[in-house]
């Protein structure tokens, strides 16, 4: 009995290394061949019945079973309609979508639980027939999970023409967002079917950290002298270059208010000997572990470096992996916030962290 219950030699070592690296390769492998057998066997589109649309069918049927009971024509007649009513729905939604193209126009920043307008542009591609109540939903990806971001919705394209429209859109977290694509969906013209096509729409956008409101540093305030080295904290000389367009990130005192109102636009002062205040943000990443302390750190450091490029001063931004020299402006501000929104904690590297001390500022 016991050789019977005996399940047989182990695999050795050697068997049971080699078995979690096939594991580990053969999701990824899988996961991209289902992708593809899946947009290969997507119908071009989908059908779906609206509560009236159920309501119609069982009227429908119900006038047929009436017809072949009682043999009456008039009820034929009835069914008759009834079916030619089904078939001019499907042939008048299809024609709502056929020739439909969309793009979508992201804003200039996206940042983490503050609403941003997601722009949505949908363009009747067909010569003579227009499209009508068309909703358009985009489709994010979100830790392996689709979910619609918002919706925009079109009432009539004229054949030719494109037709502009948004939707409001708060992305959670910070780091990489994925955009598959549109659902373009219509219950034209009587409400009875929702009929949807799929646009593939693949774009990455990058979530810059949440800003919370806090103050800026207060630095000590001069004018620099020509071929003066800067040394120190100083303040903004009043010679100005030019003017140029307003960007996320310049200081709310150079904006040149009256040619603003000429020109119908924010114009920007370009200083041309400027020395400001710098203030350095200092954020710890090894040796401290990834969780809820870190991402508020990475919360605080961020709206640190947002509000005080906003005040004019020349922000710099120091981890353990990397170091990036004070400046200002609007690129400067995309640096940062590009970087901060995707620095991660290294809990194994030992880098004389510790959790009480994970950012830092100085000026």
């Amino acid at each position: 009995m016991a050789a019977a219950r005996d399940p047989g030699p182990r695999p050795g070592p050697a068997v049971d290394a080699r078995g979690p690296a096939r594991r580990r390769r053969r999701p990824r492998a899988e996961s991209a061949l289902s992708r593809s057998v899946r947009r290969w066997l997507r119908p071009p589109r989908t059908l779906r019945p609206t509560r009236a649309g159920w309501v119609f069918f069982a009227l429908t049927i119900g006038v047929g079973l009436a017809a072949l009971n009682t043999g009456n024509n008039l009820m034929y007649m009835v069914l008759s309609l009834l079916l030619a009513f089904l078939v001019l729905s499907g042939v008048l939604s299809e024609s709502a979508l056929r020739g439909l193209t969309v793009r979508r126009l992201l804003p200039a920043e996206l940042v983490a639980e503050q609403e941003a307008s997601v722009g949505i542009e949908v363009r009747n591609g067909q010569r003579r027939v227009p499209s009508f109540a068309v909703v358009v939903e985009d489709v994010i990806r979100v830790a392996g999970i689709t979910r619609p971001a918002g919706r925009a919705f079109a009432l009539r394209v004229e054949p030719g023409t494109a037709e502009l429209r948004s939707y409001r859109f708060a992305p959670a977290a910070r780091g990489p967002l994925a955009f598959v694509g549109f659902r373009v969906a219509t219950r034209f013209p009587f409400g009875l079917f929702s009929k949807a096509l799929w646009i593939d729409a693949a774009r990455e956008a990058l979530v810059f950290p949440a800003l919370d409101p806090v103050r800026p540093a207060r630095p000590q305030r001069g004018v620099m002298r020509r071929g003066e080295a800067r040394a120190g904290p100083a303040g903004q000389s009043p010679e100005s270059a030019g003017l140029r367009g307003y960007a996320p990130g310049d200081a709310h005192r150079r904006v040149h208010w009256r040619a603003s109102l000429r020109r119908g636009a924010l114009l920007v002062r370009e200083q041309e000997q400027e020395s400001t205040g710098e203030h350095v943000v200092r954020l710890r990443t090894a040796g401290v572990p990834a969780g809820a302390g870190f991402e508020a750190a990475v919360r605080r450091a961020a709206s640190d470096v947002a509000v005080n490029l906003r005040s004019g001063l020349r922000v710099g931004l120091r981890t353990d992996e990397r170091a990036f020299a004070p400046g200002d402006g609007a690129s400067q501000r995309r640096r940062l916030l590009a970087y901060l929104a995707g620095v991660a904690a290294e809990a194994e590297r030992d880098g004389g962290a510790n959790a009480g001390s994970v950012y830092e500022a100085s000026a």
